[in-house]
């Protein structure tokens, strides 16, 4: 194999990877979708069960953060073909600012 068929190869091995694939990706998933992919199941659960027995408030805060995040996204992103406008991102912003006053509050006022 000569290195230019090596690097086409490639080059369609990560096509799905490239951001604009993996944006349109995102916004095409639905919230069911999401959660009962067994991946994203499995990860969260194994997190979620590592947090608890090491009563880390960190992990947990992460996980908060990772599930809070795709649920904001997923209602703040417009669908494919329509354009980003305030009201869609209004949300997104108010759903930032109690998520990050969660994680302060937990992470450094109640310590």
């Amino acid at each position: 194999m000569d290195k230019q068929q090596m690097v086409e190869k490639t080059t369609e091995v990560l096509t799905p990877f490239e951001t604009a694939n993996l944006m349109n990706t995102i916004q095409n998933l639905t919230l069911q979708q999401i959660f009962s992919h067994p991946i994203v199941l499995l990860v969260a659960a194994g997190t979620l069960f590592f947090g608890v027995y090491r009563k880390s408030t960190p992990i947990l805060l992460t996980l908060f953060f990772l599930i809070a995040m795709i649920v904001f996204v997923r209602i703040a992103l417009p669908a494919p073909g329509q354009e980003l406008v305030l009201s869609s991102v209004l949300p997104f912003i108010g759903a930032g600012v109690v998520i990050g006053g969660v994680i302060i509050y937990f992470s450094m006022i109640k310590n």
